[in-house]
């Protein structure tokens, strides 16, 4: 599966000023913003928004069973645990449809909760392809001004949904060395819509790829102006219940009301699974399409001639594969083709990350090798 070129790698120093504070049991604190509360804690904090467990969780079994995958990468031979190790992985969860067929956790366990990074764009894609079908929004191809007229003379002034999806929205941008003190400025209560506001036009949009948070944190910004309700709370009734998540969540804010949307989902590993097996099954969870079939198919397949390996807010693969991608080694991989589910959180690292495709191609086909009499899902 292709990913992205480490376009967000950050150098130590803006690393270390950039990065929120790690989940609970899961990594090492750091600068803002806080910590999330306890799954257990049920008041509000600020910085995060609670999201409730389902009162219909989709149920994942256990089924455990031996994975003696091994790979080959740049000449030589590897096996899983090498790379679980090299990587950094704390949790890591394999389904087979519905069955967990692998899990393991390092410094944590199956109820931690583990920060997002980008994959939350991901789920910010989801609410918008909902919020489509709902009627809210009318077209992708609607300026977002539309439903933001506070944006008008700023860079986004006559861009598209369609172009902030894609990551082509033209604003001077390098994510690189704009998103750390954006993201240290909204952990801190800087509202991040009046730093949209700032925003500058650089290029034409719809003319080239450029991956820009900014655009994500847009995205989530209309989903609640289009809906009338906060990106959470949409998020909750539309995403979180419906799909099945089994446990309280945290989605995190600027502090002034607004939802991030590129960023900060903390969740269980198995939860952000059955995100991904939502996606694998064609946006349906428990019988109820949760996101429209259309969307998940739109959604995941290239959005542009000028980047192959992008749709909206997911990253494509060569076989039919897609993934959500986070900062530092965080991944949901959905592979059709096997019908397996990926999900790998991890402390901050770049080693192994050239290797991931192969090592998860090599996980998902020893699955499908093993699968016992279990017809293989058409999507």
């Amino acid at each position: 599966m292709r990913r992205r070129p480490w376009t967000i790698a950050l150098t130590t120093t803006a690393l270390a000023a950039a990065l929120a504070a790690a989940p609970a049991h899961a990594a090492p604190a750091t600068p803002p913003p806080p910590a999330p509360p306890p799954a257990a804690v049920a008041e509000h904090r600020a910085g995060f928004d609670p999201l409730l467990p389902s009162s219909d969780p989709v149920e994942l079994r256990e089924a455990y069973r031996p994975l003696p995958v091994t790979y080959t990468h740049d000449g030589r031979t590897h096996t899983l645990d090498d790379y679980l190790a090299r990587t950094g992985t704390q949790g890591f969860v394999v389904l087979d449809g519905h069955d967990i067929v692998f899990e393991r956790y390092f410094a944590a366990d199956r109820n931690s909760l583990f920060q997002s990074w980008s994959v939350a764009k991901s789920f910010t894609s989801a609410a918008v392809g909902i919020a489509l079908g709902e009627g809210h929004i009318d077209s992708i191809d609607d300026p977002v001004t539309r439903y933001l007229p506070e944006l008008d003379g700023s860079g986004f002034d006559g861009v598209s949904l369609l172009d902030l999806l894609r990551m082509s929205s033209g604003i001077e941008w390098n994510e690189t060395t704009d998103i750390p003190p954006v993201h240290v400025a909204a952990s801190l209560g800087h509202p991040l819509t009046e730093m949209a506001k700032q925003q500058k036009r650089g290029w034409e949009p719809g003319t080239r790829f450029e991956y820009t948070s900014m655009n994500s944190f847009v995205l989530g910004w209309v989903v609640a102006r289009a809906t009338g309700v906060p990106y959470h709370s949409y998020v909750q009734e539309k995403i979180w219940e419906p799909a099945g998540m089994a446990a309280k969540a945290f989605l995190g804010n600027d502090s002034s009301g607004n939802s991030m949307g590129y960023c900060c989902y903390y969740a269980t590993d198995r939860d952000f699974a059955r995100f991904g097996l939502l996606y694998l099954n064609g946006g349906k969870a428990n019988g109820r399409q949760v996101v429209p079939a259309s969307w998940v198919a739109q959604s995941t397949r290239p959005s542009a001639p000028f980047n192959q390996g992008y749709g909206l807010q997911w990253w494509l693969g060569e076989d039919g594969g897609f993934s959500a991608n986070g900062l530092g080694g965080q991944l949901i991989w959905v592979s059709p083709r096997y019908d397996v589910v990926i999900v790998k959180s991890a402390l901050f690292t770049v080693l192994g990350e050239d290797e991931t495709d192969a090592a998860f191609e090599a996980v998902a086909a020893e699955v499908a090798r093993t699968r016992s009499a279990r017809p293989v899902t058409a999507h």
